[in-house]
């Protein structure tokens, strides 16, 4: 019944999915006969054509794509001479997934150019395909949480069947596949980059060339491998009247590679010409890879709205306004400890409080604080020691000896001060991990290149200019708002008029405003572990969700 229930609300036909697991040749069976009298009003026939039923059974393990079949009356659009141009379009579109950093592999390419689209199955894996395709160039290939689970960006994925609607409404299929994908400067730079880098490096799914010495007139069954990625990288040769020989023109071609890459161009496939061949991107084309990826997880943010934007492996924050940069300074972030890494994700701030108080975290309060008071009770003289109902407690009252970090039942808290750890403003976006931007005390870290200190928050080099760039849309002088609330000594929250998005990623490349990619080093080793992901990716096909 639960099936029934998910499939009801696809739309006005959508009840012949649920019933294509249970109609056999002769109709209804009774599972499905029990479900006729709750969907009977969200189908007004009852009656299917066999193909109609076929092309039912053919999706019905895709509930995005048989959504659209749901609402499309069960009607092909792959089919026939009217469904060559999208059969074209996804096609044309898959053979350039490259060009977006995504594995082609994933897209049974082969199972594709070799399919009847006049039949139910050879409809349902168009339509399959094409899903995925769009979903994936439009919100990402890989889900982030399965790379590294300090990842906590949730993706906005766009429903399939929408996806797939606005395919078939298209009149210009082609023109629609291929201008699918994000539309922020960035990432248009980052493909332009990555197009530079990966003229020479062929698609994940062409064939590995053979190892061996290859020389004109051998033969063997493995020469075709090595014709077709050559191919698959722009040196193409004549056709040869026998695949499986190292011809003249097969040498051409390889000569022609030689020349591209550096290498002695005799014309001789031996082991330096066919590991170069066979090779995968370098570090940095993987980081551009790597970062398409992650921009295409932030396209369901509007990134050319008023934004904070924090790059972790950066250490760099910057307000970002119709798409230009209104406000840069440096960080420090979290240290590369597993558990004190600053963690990504996405928020509204706001909240800039001025003179803060620091409330200690418990995990650090257990971890660094209680065992120096177990030494000395007089120890770290600069927090107060807090009880369950929010008042000091004087140490005198309390044997730090009888607890350990699972039953202390205090908290510490420091006052508002010059040496406050966080320091005289702190902004706000309330989250699960009590990560949020900060000044503080230590401002020598800032001259560093590498900025990994904090416990996991983010420190502010010019927390002052922040605040007033911050409050400068809702008053005409920010800097006076600002520092009639510091000159009160106490702590005081200034709500934000209206909250901003803030975006805590992390790129190790990224496009400067004048298109050049900058690098960053790997600090946390996040994007070792989503090339891991993403690369695994092309071995899947993931158009079961919705």
């Amino acid at each position: 019944m639960r099936r029934w229930n998910m499939l009801a609300r696809f739309g006005k036909y959508a009840l012949v999915v649920g019933l294509a697991a249970s109609v056999g040749p002769l109709g209804l069976t009774g599972a499905a006969a029990q479900g006729l009298g709750a969907a009977t009003a969200v189908a007004p026939r009852l009656e299917f054509t066999g193909p109609e039923m076929e092309l039912a059974r053919a999706v019905a393990g895709t509930p995005g794509v048989a959504a659209f079949y749901g609402e499309n009356g069960l009607k092909p659009i792959f089919g026939g001479i009217e469904g060559q141009a999208r059969r074209d379009a996804v096609i044309a579109a898959i053979r350039a997934a490259h060009l977006h950093g995504l594995p082609t592999a994933r897209y049974r390419l082969d199972q594709l150019t070799s399919a009847d689209p006049d039949t139910a199955q050879g409809e349902a894996l168009f339509a399959q395909v094409a899903a995925q395709y769009l979903r994936d160039v439009t919100s990402g290939a890989i889900n982030p949480a399965r790379a590294d689970n300090q990842i906590h960006r949730t993706v906005q994925r766009p429903p399939l069947a929408r996806l797939l609607r606005e395919l078939a409404a298209s009149a210009d299929p082609s023109a629609f596949m291929l201008a699918q994908g994000p539309s922020d400067p960035r990432y248009h730079a980052l493909r332009q980059a990555l197009a530079a880098r990966t003229g020479l490096i062929a698609p994940v799914d062409a064939p590995l060339a053979p190892e061996g010495l290859w020389r004109v007139g051998m033969r063997s069954p493995q020469v075709p491998d090595l014709r077709a990625r050559l191919t698959s990288i722009g040196f193409q040769a004549v056709p040869p009247v026998d695949p499986s020989e190292y011809d003249a023109a097969l040498a051409d071609a390889v000569i022609r590679y030689q020349q591209a890459v550096g290498l002695p161009a005799d014309g001789v496939a031996g082991p330096k010409t066919i590991g170069q061949l066979n090779g995968g991107p370098d570090g940095q084309t993987r980081a551009i890879l790597v970062a398409m990826e992650r921009m295409r997880w932030m396209n369901g943010h509007d990134l050319n709205a008023r934004h904070v934007w924090v790059n972790i492996p950066e250490f760099t924050a910057r307000i970002y306004d119709g798409g230009q940069q209104v406000f840069q300074t440096r960080t420090v972030v979290g240290k590369t400890d597993n558990d004190m890494r600053t963690p990504e994700f996405s928020d509204e701030m706001e909240y800039v409080v001025v003179n803060p108080r620091w409330n200690v975290p418990r995990s650090i309060t257990v971890r660094e604080y209680l065992p120096r008071l177990q030494r000395n009770r007089y120890a770290v003289a600069h927090l107060d020691v807090i009880d369950g109902r929010g008042n000091v407690v004087s140490r005198d009252r309390i044997d730090f000896g009888r607890y350990t970090a699972s039953n202390f039942p205090y908290r510490m808290r420091q006052k508002p001060s010059d040496d406050n750890a966080l320091g005289l403003v702190k902004f706000i976006f309330p989250n699960q991990w009590n990560i949020y931007l900060h000044d503080t005390p230590t401002k020598h870290l800032f001259g560093q290149s590498t900025r990994a200190y904090s416990h996991g928050c983010i420190r502010i080099g010019d927390p002052f200019d922040l605040a007033y760039e911050l409050l400068s849309q809702q008053t005409d002088d920010p800097r006076a708002m600002f520092q009639r609330a510091l000159a009160t000594g106490n702590e005081q929250w200034l709500k934000l008029k209206p909250a901003l998005p803030v975006h805590l990623v992390y790129f190790t490349a990224m496009a400067e405003p004048d298109g050049q990619i900058r690098f960053y080093k790997d600090i946390y080793g996040r994007d070792a572990r989503v090339w891991q992901v993403l690369a695994k990716a092309g071995l899947e096909l993931d158009v079961q969700s919705d």
